[in-house]
């Protein structure tokens, strides 16, 4: 692997990863397209495993830095969800280590939004460490991946009209199910719901039922203020969710396991379907990869370090540094866009790629 092909396929991992388009799907299906020495790339992942072949470890380690730019980026989220979730433990637990279960019906946003978290990546992280080399074998190949990414333009297609139906049920006064509950009533009083605001209210006070959008306030690259502000009252919406419905969620990153199906846009799509808007689902679908992503990284790291990564150090290095910087400017751009926009483009993109590429590998 040349040192080009590893900065171009650092650059379609960093972005792929994060925009709902499928970085497994890409990685398979851009070699594919190139032809010749790219070919052989691709030809790799269903035939070998981290430990024999150099690309999968290539893409191991872009995993990893992919995983530390979305740490990076909500490193102030993570921090209230770790403490929330070390909060919810009585002191009793954290001082005697004996295993006690949290009240989970009375815990505030950020100890609630961690246990979510929590129990919606357990269906994944099972389903991957027992299916997912079957899976890469089986359908990690060109035309499947062009097949299943087709398939992701359509279950784009499919959320964004779950969307628009919902809204306009709510705009004629419909009962929409399958959304947030009514606010529990000992969030009443917190910053995002000022002592007044009714229990059923479904939005923080204010214009348009929501703050003004970052994108209008922080031109700057820095999250500001602000920024973390508005992710904590996104934070207080998503944990009002049930915790059966974070795992309905949480499970449909199972079908990213497809080549061309793309763990974020399947996360989006179950987080409308159970009733969250664009910016909520897109955040709660960046908050689910994280963990997910960083710990099928940092379980084959030490492929690197045998036969496999035994020539692609220096790749390995620069591919890190490129990959992470591009996933960072990618989720910093898609937390915006989906302040105000929608799934339609990247839907748009995958019928038409995934098209493509089944007219020229099946």
């Amino acid at each position: 692997m040349t040192y080009f092909q590893a900065v171009v396929i650092a650059l379609i991992q960093g972005v792929t990863e994060l925009f709902p388009v499928s970085s497994l799907g890409h990685s398979v299906l851009v070699p594919a397209w190139f032809g010749g020495s790219w070919q052989a790339l691709a030809t790799q992942s269903p035939e070998g495993d981290s430990g024999t072949s150099f690309y999968l470890a290539y893409i191991v380690a872009l995993h990893c830095a992919t995983a530390f730019a979305l740490v990076w980026f909500f490193r102030a989220d993570w921090v209230r969800l770790v403490r929330g979730f070390l909060r919810s433990f009585p002191a009793s637990v954290r001082l005697s280590l004996q295993a006690r279960r949290p009240r989970l019906s009375v815990l505030d946003k950020d100890e609630r939004l961690a246990w979510m978290i929590i129990f919606a990546t357990i269906p994944v992280g099972l389903t991957g460490v027992a299916l997912e080399h079957v899976f890469r074998t089986v359908f990690a190949k060109p035309a499947a991946a062009a097949v299943f990414l087709f398939v992701n333009g359509l279950i784009l297609l499919g959320a964004e009209a779950m969307r628009r139906s919902a809204a306009r049920r709510k705009q004629d006064g419909v009962p929409v199910t399958g959304g947030p509950p009514a606010v529990h009533p000992a969030y009443l009083g917190s910053p995002a719901y000022p002592a007044g605001v009714p229990a059923g209210a479904a939005y923080p006070p204010g214009p348009a039922g929501r703050a003004e959008p970052v994108s209008h306030r922080t031109p700057s690259g820095a999250r500001a203020a602000s920024d973390i502000a508005d992710a904590e009252r996104s934070d207080e919406r998503i944990s009002r969710l049930p915790y059966k419905d974070a795992i309905l969620i949480g499970s449909t990153q199972i079908l990213a396991l497809f080549a061309g199906i793309s763990r974020s846009g399947v996360t989006m799509a179950g987080g409308l379907w159970r009733g969250l808007d664009n910016e909520d689902a897109a955040r709660f679908a960046f908050l689910l990869a994280t963990p997910v992503i960083l710990a099928a990284g940092l379980l084959k790291v030490p492929s690197l370090a045998g036969p496999a990564g035994a020539h692609i150090h220096g790749q390995v290095a620069v591919g890190f540094i490129v990959c992470g910087i591009a996933a960072y400017l990618s989720v910093r751009f898609l937390v915006r866009w989906f302040q105000t926009r929608t799934l339609t483009p990247f839907a748009i993109y995958c019928l038409v790629f995934g098209l493509l590429s089944m007219l020229r590998f099946i």
